[in-house]
């Protein structure tokens, strides 16, 4: 009986990025590139954390230009493909998109908040028209339900979505939660289906197992569960658990071992750990990534930064909605005031 293949998908050089303030050099990402190259991995994710022509001063700027990072990537990655996370609203079509196809990405992950898939039709149409892979991404999956999910789904299917990942961008999920969406779009979609998970919780590894038991085919994971928060599903963890339960990934163990060790020499002093403002983070269903910023508001304003995220929660936060942080901080000093009055 052959192995169940599951398609590993490691965004450590992009969501990654996310850990450290979008900070990481040239050298990291020639460094990793080399080292998941050597390890077999199917597709590496390179960029800004927020994806393609996302830099700037609202969620970040990047110390390494678009341009110089797919570059950087391209050279090093001969049998991995390229991937790159790409966000309608940060990305243009005539530029940023044009010039990605043309610097030799392989894998467009194009991703919307979780009820607005319809925002991907032009940049998915566009990568298929230029012969190149498209996966439609689903943010923010907890904030739909399994049948809300699976509409918006459809409509990425529709537009020419080779595949469809939903995304626990909060760490918010139990296995559960995973196999009820999961299943879901399984069943309802004619394309493959995958996860990518944070570690809020503690659930990433699970979750993603979950989600293969579930019939997802695509996983994402981060050398040293390095990401945004949390950090995401550890692929050494995961290749090693995979690889105990009889699924075939393609990459090789101590290849992939080789390279953690590696990424914690490069990406020290930062290690993804669950820090009670992670588990706050998960329990209010809002971005991991929110974590520093949080943190920031909350000395500026003399408030709990677990209180900024549980309403944050309140308000339905999402990416990109950054200067709500400042508003709840704000709101709660105020409130703190009145009463004392």
């Amino acid at each position: 009986m052959s192995k169940k293949s599951i398609l590993i998908s490691d965004p450590t050089l992009r969501d990654g990025n996310h850990a450290v303030r979008h900070q990481l050099t040239r050298e990291n990402f020639v460094a990793y590139c080399k080292a998941a190259e050597a390890a077999g991995v199917p597709i590496v994710e390179v960029g800004h954390g927020n994806g393609l022509g996302a830099s700037s001063l609202l969620v970040g700027e990047c110390s390494v230009s678009d341009a110089e990072i797919l570059a950087l990537a391209r050279a090093n990655l001969q049998k991995s493909r390229l991937g790159l996370h790409v966000i309608p609203g940060f990305c243009t079509i005539k530029q940023d998109l044009s010039r990605a196809v043309e610097a030799g990405v392989d894998v467009f992950r194009i991703a919307a908040h979780c009820t607005e898939a319809d925002i991907t039709d032009r940049h998915i149409g566009y990568i298929r028209k230029a012969g190149r892979e498209a996966f439609g991404v689903l943010m923010m999956s907890h904030m739909a339900s399994a049948a809300v999910l699976l509409e918006e789904a459809k409509k990425m299917e529709s537009y020419g979505a080779e595949a469809i990942i939903i995304m626990d961008s909060a760490g918010a999920y139990f296995p559960d939660d995973v196999t009820e969406r999961i299943s879901t779009l399984v069943d309802g979609l004619a394309i493959p289906v995958g996860f990518h998970g944070h570690n809020n919780l503690g659930m990433a590894v699970i979750n993603s197992v979950a989600a293969v038991n579930a019939g997802a085919s695509i996983i994402d994971a981060t050398i040293r569960g390095f990401g945004a928060g949390a950090g995401n599903t550890q692929l050494e963890v995961l290749v090693a658990v995979f690889e105990r339960l009889g699924f075939e990934t393609g990459i090789d163990l101590y290849k992939i071992l080789d390279a953690a060790d590696i990424a914690e020499r490069e990406f020290n002093p930062v290690a993804a750990n669950i820090s009670p403002l992670s588990i706050v983070s998960g329990l209010a269903g809002v971005f991991s990534g929110f974590a520093k910023p949080v943190a920031k508001a909350a000395q500026d304003y003399q408030v709990d930064a677990r209180d900024i995220f549980f309403g944050l929660g309140k308000r339905n936060a999402v990416a990109g909605q950054e200067s709500l942080i400042i508003e709840v901080a704000r709101d709660l000093a105020q409130q703190r005031l009145a009463q004392k009055v």
